[in-house]
């Protein structure tokens, strides 16, 4: 078995529909694939639609952006009710915020730039949640950038002029938030100095505290030398290693199925779950 259970669509950021995605992992030989897209459910029915198509199986869940203390932290929820109270009214706020976001960033960028917000809704799929990967498409459109990794390094990091902070609820809330649905809760790639500040030592210990499930070890942006490290504080916490491709198709070299994560740890995963992992 070969299971990625962190990947996202055109409902998020990721660059194929929920239908290809699941078409693309039997294609990659993947038989089991999360679709973790950022803060929306969109694109879970149209992937669930695919499993007896593909045989491939699918763990619905995803990817919280919160902070810790500061810090932007990503929180991979699995397996809730898509109907929680608190989950869904963040959905929503994360959805407002992030259009307003978005336009501010497009505006200040447009100062310098040919860019225009008509040419960021032009490359955003019906029902997707803006960000910055939206807005990095829509400067490879105009010609300004070449591909998304020269657009967040010249526009949209954190220290751009450009740049404009989005809403992010606390850490510690939202994984008691996922529990509390009924789901569970995995840090994602909590060591991947290229996207800004690294988390704490003490984070760890309040997220597992606060019921954290597993953390995301094997994954492409955590940095090499960090892996021990990770690995003893997993031990330690009796936290469940995870590893996944963080795949979002084309624009980025993640590769669906390039780390995967355990039959023994997604079994552990499920157990107890408001959701059951879609099977063919």
């Amino acid at each position: 078995m070969r299971i990625d259970p962190h990947t996202h669509s055109t409902a998020s950021d990721g660059r194929s529909r929920p239908c290809e995605l699941m078409q693309e992992a039997a294609a990659a030989g993947v038989t089991t694939i999360g679709l973790t897209d950022h803060d929306t459910i969109a694109g879970w029915a149209e992937a669930a639609a695919e499993v007896g198509n593909t045989g491939v199986s699918l763990i619905r869940g995803m990817e919280v952006s919160t902070k810790y203390q500061g810090v932007s932290t990503h929180i991979v929820a699995y397996l809730f009710n898509p109907a929680d109270p608190s989950l869904m009214a963040h959905i929503e706020r994360v959805r407002s915020s992030r259009l307003g976001r978005a336009q501010r960033i497009v505006e200040r960028l447009g100062v310098d730039t040919p860019l225009v917000w008509d040419d960021v809704e032009a490359v955003v799929a019906p029902g997707a949640t803006i960000g910055r990967p939206h807005i990095a498409d829509a400067l490879i459109v105009r010609g300004v950038v070449v591909d998304r990794n020269e657009a967040f390094v010249r526009y949209l990091a954190p220290d751009s002029p450009y740049y404009v902070p989005h809403y992010a609820p606390d850490a510690i809330q939202a994984v008691e938030w996922i529990n509390q649905a009924g789901g569970k809760a995995v840090l994602a790639h909590p060591r991947a100095p290229h996207r800004g500040r690294v988390l704490p030592e003490r984070a760890f210990d309040e997220m597992a505290e606060a019921g954290l499930f597993g953390i995301e070890i094997d994954h492409r942006d955590n940095a090499a030398t960090q892996i021990p490290e990770l690995e003893r504080t997993a031990h330690s916490l009796h936290l469940a290693r995870f590893g996944s491709s963080d795949y979002h198709g084309s624009g980025k070299p993640n590769r669906l199925g390039e780390n995967t994560t355990s039959p023994a740890v997604i079994s552990a995963l499920t157990q107890g779950c408001f959701l059951e992992v879609l099977n063919p």
